[in-house]
């Protein structure tokens, strides 16, 4: 490297959000969600139930503003629309407390299908080989708590089942 450049390298344990985040700021910056978290925590933000069947598309705002903007929601039927229209008022509180300001004035809905969306529980973790499984087994052996020996073990299982 030039003398001039400093060395970016990170060593050891880095949080996820940060290399994440610089890399997903300038993809959803230019659709106005900063980092991408409005995306992220949609679910938190409007519920589960609403996010559903809807998804977050853009913010537009005002020229030089970042307040008061307009907030393009992709739903996927006609019905629920007609709902969300309903809940405008109750999504935008929601919204704005997510923001801690009046970021958003309005909803703009666009119908359309939505991604799948993968449910959590339902990926089976893959078989493992006699000595593999033995393996993960005593290593996990020393994990106590349940939640945590059941995450351990998928990924040990995904990591052990990769060529």
């Amino acid at each position: 490297m030039s003398g001039d450049k400093q060395d970016q390298r990170r060593y050891g344990m880095v949080a996820v959000g940060v290399p994440v985040g610089m890399l997903t700021k300038p993809i959803f910056g230019r659709q106005g969600f900063a980092g991408g978290a409005m995306i992220v925590d949609w679910p938190a933000i409007v519920g589960a139930a609403v996010a559903s069947y809807t998804l977050p598309i853009k913010v537009r705002f005002p020229k030089g503003e970042r307040s008061g903007g307009t907030l393009e929601i992709k739903v996927a039927n006609s019905a629920f629309a007609t709902e969300l229209q309903h809940l405008e008022p109750l999504i935008l509180d929601r919204i704005n407390g997510y923001f801690g300001w009046a970021a958003v004035a309005r909803l703009k809905l666009r119908h359309g299908p939505l991604p799948r969306r993968s449910q959590p529980g339902t990926k089976t973790a893959p078989a493992l080989a006699p000595q593999a499984e033995a393996r993960l087994t005593q290593a996990l052996d020393k994990v106590d708590d349940p939640e945590l020996r059941a995450v351990l073990e998928r990924l040990g299982r995904h990591i052990a089942a990769k060529p």
